[in-house]
């Protein structure tokens, strides 16, 4: 039975899959090979390069060309070691050759050309000589490439320079250079790239709708087990098509559930959701790398605007694109979070120490017919925020987004209640929006808290009033029956009796609002 892959390469008669070459442009891939060009294949982690990578060379191979596929993954933890990173590098290209072509010449002609050269020209002359002995012209397939640093990074991609005008009879005729960042983002030591002679940087993208629906149906036809037009809604629309998020959760629903394995038994909208909280709680892997780069301050420039929501932005194109090919923010403009669960994940990351040190009990906020009181938790939150907010901020990674995170930190108390919270949050929008679901019975109930910070420059009452109707505005769109406004005032001199506050409002559209002065 083939399944759901989330570990490794693509395995077709394992899992279930795109077919690899149908990931990009086929074509124009082949253009480039055939025209002996050196390009760039990029893409965030685990979204399929390496399977395109590994299909690619069979066919290449097949069509009369002698394809190697290796990743220099395995000299990551040389660093600056040219030695050692160069030495890992050849075994590894060596052992490739070997395994794919059956060829022996360049696993038995490194070692001594390593000895005799040194590390700053071994790789150029071993290509050479394979090259030379070769009766196919080569293609070199290279993974991983910016795991390399420093050094041995400069090195290898400056030997590949040096050899390029030998190509094809005394040199690769072609070679990809796959891994998550452009070349032009190989700077090193230098000021701008050592790798000049890239005919095209290409990008792989994640699945279309199309594409991750016709995944999923791949499962219902070996299985016959369905998945419902929500559950496949929730998929696309959770996911936007990330290829590790679209196959996890799948797999947590049909494969780790005890009930998903159940065939018999459609898969639902909460079965989705069920497997998304447990994917983000558990921090797997995959989310947790994702996670790990907010320390990187390139990265910072660009997420902590869209946290709190601000105008101004600190950040350059570089910036936007190095954050882009991590797969944090979406290829198109305007400039966002690339998914939903990324959106997730980001303020709950920023807030973890905050959530793990709050008491979680529920009972004091939900009412003895089991219904949220959220005007109790927002009253508890002021006096929290009141009491605590000082010693906090200087607490939180992003100075600049810390209220909003302070506040998401506190409120996500209800997921452990039951509850769900969704968050919307981006550049220029001036606010935070949160929708609180809350169960009871056999309906879910919808609350609606936005918050927006007064800086200096602003007043107070034109704020409440712009944030009122953005309030209002987005419990109509999400249909919530309540609405709470959270004041943040930043000014510089503002006394705490002055700040803190509760009245209640109305839209122009007669929505009741509370909005909550802290």
């Amino acid at each position: 039975m083939r399944s759901f892959n989330t570990t490794g390469p693509v395995k077709p008669d394992k899992h279930y899959c795109i077919p690899p070459l149908e990931r990009f442009d086929l074509d124009e891939v082949l253009r480039l090979v055939d025209g002996e060009k050196y390009f760039v294949l990029r893409a965030p982690r685990q979204t399929g390069k390496t399977s395109s990578l590994l299909a690619l060379c069979d066919l290449l191979n097949g069509q009369g060309y002698g394809c190697v596929y290796a990743t220099v993954e395995t000299a990551r933890t040389a660093r600056d070691d040219m030695e050692r990173a160069m030495r890992t590098v050849l075994a590894e290209l060596g052992s490739r050759v070997r395994m794919t072509l059956g060829d022996h010449f360049l696993e038995d002609a490194w070692p001594g050309v390593l000895a005799r050269l040194g590390p700053d020209a071994a790789l150029g002359e071993v290509l050479k000589r394979w090259a030379e002995a070769s009766p196919k012209p080569l293609v070199l397939l290279i993974d991983e490439i910016d795991t390399l640093q420093g050094d041995p990074l400069l090195s290898v991609l400056q030997q590949l320079r040096a050899g390029y005008p030998m190509r094809p009879a005394a040199f690769p005729q072609s070679a990809v250079l796959c891994g998550l960042r452009d070349v032009r983002d190989y700077r090193i030591h230098s000021t701008s790239s050592p790798f000049n002679i890239v005919a095209k940087s290409l990008r792989l993208g994640d699945f279309t709708r199309e594409e991750t629906l016709a995944l999923l149906d791949q499962h219902t036809r070996e299985t016959e087990q369905a998945f419902t037009p929500e559950a496949r809604e929730a998929i696309w629309s959770q996911t936007l098509g990330q290829p590790w998020l679209v196959n996890a959760l799948a797999y947590e629903t049909c494969f780790e559930s005890k009930a998903g394995r159940d065939r018999s038994r459609s898969v639902t909208a909460d079965d989705i959701a069920e497997a998304r909280e447990g994917l983000i709680v558990r921090r797997v892997t995959h989310l947790d790398q994702l996670a790990d780069k907010l320390g990187e301050e390139r990265v910072r420039r660009v997420v902590e605007p869209m946290l709190s929501g601000a105008d101004e932005q600190a950040f350059s194109h570089r910036d936007v694109e190095y954050v882009r090919d991590l797969g944090l923010i979406a290829r198109d403009k305007p400039v966002r979070i690339a998914n939903p669960i990324y959106a997730e994940v980001l303020p709950r990351e920023l807030g973890w120490v905050l959530q793990e040190t709050l008491d979680l009990n529920t009972t004091w906020y939900v009412d003895a017919d089991d219904s949220l009181n959220l005007d109790r938790l927002m009253e508890a939150f002021q006096d929290f925020f009141r009491r605590h907010s000082e010693h906090w901020k200087n607490r939180f990674m992003y100075e600049e987004a810390w209220p909003q995170i302070l506040l998401q930190a506190y409120l996500h108390r209800v997921v452990n209640g039951g509850g769900r919270i969704e968050r919307e949050y981006g550049l220029g929008r001036g606010r935070v929006d949160l929708l609180i679901t809350w169960p009871r019975g056999d309906r879910m109930r919808e609350y609606v808290v936005e918050c927006k910070v007064v800086r200096e420059g602003d007043g107070l009452e034109s704020t409440v009033e712009a944030g009122v109707e953005q309030t209002a505005g987005y419990m109509d769109r999400c249909a919530a029956e309540a609405g709470h406004l959270v004041v943040i005032d930043r000014r510089e001199g503002r006394s705490w009796d002055d700040k803190v506050f509760h009245r209640q409002r109305r839209s122009e559209s007669g929505s009741p609002i509370d909005v909550w002065g802290m």
